[in-house]
């Protein structure tokens, strides 16, 4: 299955970029929108945060990428090596772009519920949200100020060391990095971050040094 190109609705809203095209409990797989042009889906990258929705609850799902491809539509056509450049590839083979998706897995880390009443926002819950986004929901990028609001506390952190699908220490330090540069490099909120990785990692010092070394790399 592909994704048509962008909208003209789309085109308005630049930070939706895929579509949910599978789902369960933990994490969902979304797909990328084809670009007009002849490229490439912009791929999320590694520890990047993305959100969708539970239409029937209306809860925002937040959660991470951690597993992105691009690999040929079907399983006959398997891509080769050409020898070209990427403008080359444009003038001589337009048909590669059209034969090729993008997708990315997203772990979930927690949910926004809608507004109460006389609330201009949801609480937002650092745990697994009761359902996780439909099959096609959009998917976006989250904006700064969501991921700062996300953020501001640490107990994700506890959800996210005990996802086991992805390299997880690797994850924990893009995630706690991307934090950290959003906060215009806040010194105290990454020290707390350690902090907050110490304490859950109290008995495995080898995988907190592993992971903090790789946070200030």
């Amino acid at each position: 299955m592909r994704l048509p190109p962008s909208s003209s609705a789309l085109a308005r809203q630049p930070d939706h970029l895929a579509e949910v095209i599978e789902t369960s409990t933990t994490e969902f797989l979304a797909q990328c929108f084809d670009p007009e042009s002849l490229s490439f889906p912009a791929m999320p990258a590694f520890g990047s945060w993305v959100m969708s929705q539970d239409e029937e609850s209306g809860n925002q799902i937040y959660g991470v990428v951690y597993h992105a491809t691009t690999s040929p539509i079907d399983s006959v056509h398997r891509a080769r090596a050409l020898g070209l450049s990427l403008a080359d590839l444009r003038d001589q083979q337009p048909q590669i772009f059209a034969m090729l998706k993008t997708e990315f897995r997203v772990a979930i880390l927690g949910f926004r519920a809608p507004n109460l009443a006389g609330e201009p926002m949801g609480p937002i819950f650092q745990y697994l949200p009761p359902r996780p986004p439909q099959v096609h929901q959009a998917v976006y990028r989250c904006p700064p100020e969501a991921v700062l609001a996300f953020t501001e506390h640490l107990d994700f952190l506890r959800t996210l060391l005990g996802f086991t699908q992805a390299p997880v220490d690797s994850l924990v330090a893009a995630v706690v990095r991307q934090g950290y540069q959003t906060r215009n490099l806040d010194r105290a909120w990454l020290v707390q971050a350690g902090r907050t990785l110490s304490t859950l990692l109290k008995d495995d010092y080898d995988r907190l040094r592993l992971i903090l070394g790789q946070i200030h790399a």
